[in-house]
Formats: C-alpha cells, structure tokens, sequence
C-alpha cells in the first residue's frame, strides 16, 4: 500500500486493520486499493506547545465551569427550552475530562493509570463542586454528582480509545 505522498507504505498489514477497525466502512472501500495515510508523529516541541495550549484552556473550561455551578440562577442563560439538568452535568464534567485527559495524552504521558487517577481526582472534585453549592444559593443533589462521573467515565474512554486507536497505527 501507498502513503499519502507516493510512498511505500512500510506497514501495508496496519492499512488492513485500520479499516477492519473503523467497521463503519462498507467492504467495497477496503477493495479500491486507495492509498492508506502513514501515521507521522508530530514534533516533541509542537506536541509540548498543544498540550500547554490544551492545559491552558482546561484551567479557563475549569473556571468557568465553577462559576456555572455556582451562580445562583443558571437558569437565566439557558433559554427557553434548555436540557435537562443531569444532561448538563454529563456534558460539562464530558468536556472536562476530555480536555483534561487530552492534555495528558498530546504530553505523550498516556497509561491507564493516569487515565483512572484523573478519573479519581475529577471525581472529587465533582464531589467539592457540589457540596459547595449550598454556600451560593444552590442545591446539591447527589444525582448531579452520578452524573458528573459519568461524563467523566465518558470523556476519559474517549481519550483513552483515541491513544489506544494511534498506537495500533504506530505499531506500540
């Protein structure tokens, strides 16, 4: 199989299993014989900057996130048909974690125990945003706090299964 650039590809048999993998594909695709991508690592220098820009915007998402939670009356920037509270939990302690989980995976620093101690160390903090509530107006449900973990389980497979899809590729 070719790379992108004309190239032989040196891991035609990695080319197979990528579209094994996506499944989603019908057979014909896997019979065109198009050329496959060879996966390229980014620069260690380029991948340090996206990670600190990634780490820069979780620390702002993360801020901001607190104030969401806190503010006495969120339902002023909800509009007038907005998702259901729990869903707006999955979601924002989701775009946490995958930015979160993000950051440590463009660092190179990746394992499934990093990947379960920011599971851990989100969870908790899920646990003080919520039992803080109270001091501003608001109500702490420990509904909201299942929920909370589950968009964290959710953002950290995420991540998880994107290092782990990038490393077949790359043969690790």
């Amino acid at each position: 199989a070719e790379g992108f650039h004309g190239r032989q590809s040196s891991h035609p048999a990695r080319a197979d299993l990528f579209l094994r993998l996506l499944g989603a594909f019908p057979v014909a695709v896997a019979r065109m014989d198009l050329p496959m991508p060879t996966p390229h690592a980014a620069s260690p220098r380029l991948r340090g900057r996206l990670a600190r820009g990634l780490a820069a915007l979780t620390a702002a998402y993360t801020m901001v996130l607190v104030w969401a939670t806190h503010y006495p009356k969120p339902e002023q920037f909800l509009g007038a048909n907005p998702p259901s509270d729990k869903t707006l939990h999955l979601l924002a302690y989701g775009a946490l974690a995958l930015l979160a989980a993000g950051t440590i995976a463009l660092a190179g620093r990746w394992t499934a125990a990093r990947g379960a101690g920011l599971g851990a160390a989100l969870a908790a903090f899920a646990v003080v945003d919520e039992l803080t509530q109270p001091l501003f107006a608001r109500d702490a449900e420990p509904l909201d706090w299942v929920f909370d973990c589950l968009g964290i389980g959710i953002g950290i497979a995420a991540v998880a299964m994107a290092v782990a899809g990038v490393r077949i590729l790359r043969g690790r």
